[in-house]
């Protein structure tokens, strides 16, 4: 319990300093290995709490529909998992950290999750969920998939509350697309039934299991694991980048306009 005790004063004390807004969206200055330490040692019996991981999407998303940013405010952790969001932030001084939710799954998954655990997930297919159980079969996985349209469905999304309330992981991943897995852990944190820590991470246990794959490293580095993305499913992500790049670049702009660029403390 001490160790908890350590951690969590640590993470109040860092985030009073560190979380900062950019393009009006919290980002907390943590990396991916104070992230894991802080969620390792995190009490699995204290109440709900969770991690959302904005992208360049979700950061466009809030700017137009300002009523979902108490989703993020609200979260343990925000960390930016954009990293054109996060080379522009530094050419404005400002020091924002860059962690994928893709890259935190897997560390999670390789350092902090331990045999037997039992880890709750809520994911769009019944693949998904059978490919984790075959991939950890040492780890109590326990599996919901809602049905499609779960944003315009209240029904659906309150089962989904529930279930995960009701199986009382240590960790739950909440992976069926923003903002509805964002909605879904805000609502398990203002019920305060739920336990444990819970994870927003898009499609970070498809890549962890293989049923897709990531941009090579190198286009990773270079910020174009999005364009990756798009080759592979351009049926369906095509609209969201091009129409989504428009009102990027003009957010990026207004910040220009806004102020000069300010040094981080």
């Amino acid at each position: 319990m001490a160790n908890v005790e350590i951690f969590d004063t640590r993470l109040a004390a860092q985030s009073k300093v560190q979380r900062r807004h950019f393009l009006h969206v919290p980002f907390d200055q943590l990396d991916k290995v104070v992230v894991a330490e802080l969620v390792g040692a995190s009490d699995p019996s204290v109440g709900f709490r969770y991690i959302v991981t904005p992208n360049a999407d979700h950061v466009v998303r809030l700017n137009r529909q300002p009523d979902l940013r108490p989703f993020y405010d609200n979260a343990w952790m925000t960390l930016c998992d954009s990293k054109p969001i996060h080379m522009f932030a530094k050419a404005r001084a400002q020091n924002i950290t860059h962690v994928t939710g893709s890259d935190l799954t897997v560390r999670l998954f390789e350092s902090v999750i331990r045999k037997g655990d039992r880890i709750v997930i809520v994911v769009g297919t019944q693949k998904v969920a059978d490919d984790m159980r075959a991939a950890y079969p040492d780890l109590d996985i326990r599996a919901h998939v809602p049905p499609m349209g779960l944003w315009k469905n209240p029904e659906a999304m309150q089962e989904c509350v529930e279930f995960i309330e009701r199986e009382s992981g240590r960790f739950t991943f909440i992976a069926v697309g923003s903002p509805q897995s964002e909605k879904i852990a805000y609502m398990l944190a203002r019920r305060g039934l739920a336990v444990g820590v819970g994870f927003c991470v898009g499609a970070a246990l498809e890549f962890l299991v293989g049923a897709k794959k990531r941009a090579p490293l190198w286009m990773q580095r270079l910020s174009l694991e999005w364009l990756y993305r798009m080759a592979a499913d351009p049926k369906r992500l095509w609209r969201r980048y091009v129409y989504g790049a428009i009102p990027l670049l003009s957010l990026f702009a207004r910040e220009m306009l806004r102020r000069p660029a300010m040094r981080s403390a």
